[in-house]
């Protein structure tokens, strides 16, 4: 199994949340984060004041898939996340060792 980490701008949650469910994603998690890459933040005025955002803010989304989905996931979070702006976000996959559904017990590919 493998757990998909995606960081992406947050107006494209239900853009790739949808496109997932149509793959057959049977669940994910997100939530809202901060962080900064190459861009290192960005200017921003209010009120004719300019101030310095340093941090970005983000949505990152946790989808564990089998390791033959692995790729296709990634594919559709990159096709449907992506405006060809710097700040696009990033996708990293990691090894899962096990997966437990806490109301059956249920165990590995079982518990997704």
């Amino acid at each position: 199994m493998k757990l998909v980490i995606a960081y992406i701008n947050p107006f494209k949650l239900d853009e790739v949340r949808d496109a997932l469910k149509e793959a057959g994603v049977g669940g994910l998690s997100a939530g809202n984060v901060q962080g900064f890459g190459r861009q290192g933040g960005h200017t921003e005025t209010y009120r004719g004041a300019e101030y310095e955002v340093q941090f970005v803010p983000k949505v990152r989304i946790e989808v564990i898939v089998d390791d033959g989905d692995a790729a296709s996931v990634v594919s559709k979070i990159e096709e449907t996340a992506r405006t060809g702006q710097t700040g696009d976000g990033k996708i990293a996959v990691l090894p899962v060792e096990d997966v437990v559904r806490i109301r059956t017990g249920e165990r590995g590919t079982d518990a997704l």
